[in-house]
């Protein structure tokens, strides 16, 4: 009976969800093809389990938050190390609701990965929003203050009243209890997801004063400082946004 389906209307079938009876009809189907589909389709169900186990690992602040009753926002900043731009900083609340497995450390996903991710995040979080901090500030007050200041104001922005901060390696002057991770964004969903937010915020800033200080590629390194980067700074001179107290910026200037 399981010959008389063809093997194409088989993959169609894995791949929405089949039903036991069909797993296993198709598992005593002892033509190579239906096999190879199968092992296909276990080798995914495995990566699957895999990715729900470590997502369960990573909600663990967040769940231990719950229980007790109360709303916990991840706050993660970007940009601490570019020559250029602000520091942005996110803050996301998230509930049981949400499940997008794909949120990890924005780091460790891809450009085309994080952009896909961006509508999705902000379709299932309670609450998201961002702090920044520009060059002249951080040359006044150091990097690791502005990255702080980010962070602050991000929660300040939040229009869900939180309980309590899960950061990534810093704490925040702000009277609300907090727990400091150090790789935070590896191990907090919701600072994973706060990570991916500010990334992307804080490329579509740079790629808008590409626009505006042309020359130094700033759409393409979101301020860091590569090759290309150097030898704008060393034919213009500093533009507006560059931080001045970086000691590669500072030789630059006329």
């Amino acid at each position: 009976m399981a010959n008389d389906e063809s093997i194409s209307a088989i993959k169609v079938a894995l791949a929405n969800q089949p039903s036991s009876e069909q797993l296993t009809r198709w598992q005593a189907d002892q033509r190579v093809g239906v096999q190879k589909l199968m092992a296909q389709y276990q080798r995914k169900q495995d990566k699957l389990v895999a990715q729900q186990a470590a997502f369960q690992a990573r909600l663990q602040f967040e769940q231990a938050a719950w229980q007790q009753g109360l709303v916990v926002a991840g706050l993660d900043e970007v940009g601490r190390g570019p020559l250029a731009g602000p520091v942005v900083a996110g803050a996301v609340v998230i509930d049981e609701n949400f499940d997008l497995l794909a949120v990890h450390d924005s780091k460790q996903l891809s450009e085309k990965k994080r952009q896909a991710l961006d509508a999705q995040i902000k379709a299932e979080v309670v609450d998201y929003a961002f702090g920044v901090v520009d060059a002249a500030e951080i040359d006044r007050v150091n990097i690791y203050e502005a990255s702080r200041m980010a962070m602050k104001q991000a929660v300040l922005q939040l229009k869900e009243p939180v309980d309590e901060l899960l950061i990534d390696a810093m704490t925040v002057d702000l009277d609300l209890p907090q727990e400091k991770l150090i790789k935070g964004d590896d191990r907090s969903i919701s600072i994973g997801a706060a990570s991916i937010l500010a990334k992307n915020y804080r490329d579509e800033l740079m790629q808008q004063y590409d626009e505006q200080y042309p020359g130094y590629g700033f759409a393409q390194n979101a301020g860091y400082g590569t090759k290309a980067h150097l030898a704008g700074l060393e034919k213009l001179g500093p533009s507006p946004i560059h931080r001045k107290s970086f000691a590669p910026v500072k030789k630059y200037q006329k």
